[in-house]
Order: structure tokens, then C-alpha cells, then sequence
């Protein structure tokens, strides 16, 4: 993990909780967080550790999961993602990947945090697509998704703010 924002307005609807891990593939040029591409480094923390602390705050919405790129530690985090929608709460991820690609992916593990998702925030950064206007993504190829809402119609259905 590379670290933690107990009270984030940025990453996603109402105050959140982000988890940004360490490790990403992607590389993207210009990305927000270059300090997380390195797969060694940042901390070891536990699943249990993360949650505890999320739900110390009453005011928060949800938990958000960004990064580097939490696909490429989907199990561990879909447990959180679990444990915080069983409090009632929301989570929203960050990632490279787009959302035809995590579908397409045999990993039990994406397809298990892919359905402990929200709101999935898709695509890579792309420099020449910055748009600093834009709600809670930093490029226009970035898609903000209603995971289940798309599941449920077999293509990628946009969010809307509620």
C-alpha cells in the first residue's frame, strides 16, 4: 500500500476513505500518483487494519480504491470492499484498465472486486486528454461506470451523480 487519505472530497461522491496502492503496469505519462508505479515499496497493511480505520469516521460515504492499480491486487481489496458494503457504505476504484478489459479477465479476483465496485473509474491517464473541469477523473477517455448497473445490462452504463 502506499498510503491512505482518511478524508478525501476528490476521489470520488461525498468524503471518502482512500486506499492508494503500490504497484502499477500502466505508466501512464503525467499520472497524479508516479510515486505508486514501482511494485516494491510502500507497506504491507492488513485488511482488518484498513477497515477499522475506515469505520472510526461516521461521516464517511464510502471507501475509494486508486493507486497505482488495485486491479492488480483485486482479492485483498475486494475482501474490503465487501466488508465496507456490509456496513452500508460504497466503494468507488480507480483504474488503468478499461472496464471491457476487466471484464474479459480470467482472474477470479478481479472479477470479484469488479463486483464489490460501485463506481469504477476506467481508462488510462492521458496527458493530451487533461481536462482539469472534469468530476473525479483527470482525462477525458476516463469513463465514471455504475458497475452494477452495467453488469446487470451487459455493457458499460455511465454513472450519474444521485
Amino acid at each position: 500500500m502506499a498510503g491512505v487519505v482518511p478524508e478525501s472530497i476528490v476521489d470520488g461522491p461525498g468524503i471518502r476513505f482512500a486506499v492508494f496502492v503500490q504497484g502499477c503496469p500502466h505508466g501512464c505519462p503525467g499520472c497524479h500518483n508516479p510515486q505508486t508505479h514501482p511494485f516494491e515499496g510502500g507497506e504491507v497493511r492488513k485488511i482488518e487494519e484498513l477497515f477499522a480505520q475506515f469505520r472510526q469516521d461516521p461521516l464517511l460515504k464510502g471507501v475509494t480504491l486508486s493507486g497505482g492499480e488495485p486491479f492488480c491486487q483485486a482479492a485483498p481489496l475486494a475482501e474490503l470492499a465487501k466488508l465496507v458494503h456490509g456496513v452500508g457504505k460504497d466503494v468507488a476504484v480507480y483504474t488503468g484498465y478499461v472496464y471491457e478489459e476487466l471484464l474479459a479477465m480470467e482472474d477470479p479476483g478481479v472479477q470479484d472486486l469488479l463486483a464489490e465496485t460501485d463506481l469504477l473509474i476506467d481508462g488510462p491517464y492521458v496527458e493530451a486528454q487533461r481536462n482539469l473541469e472534469l468530476r473525479f477523473r483527470g482525462s477525458e477517455n476516463q469513463r465514471l461506470i455504475d458497475v452494477k448497473k452495467s453488469l446487470a445490462a451487459g455493457r458499460a452504463v455511465l454513472w450519474e451523480a444521485s
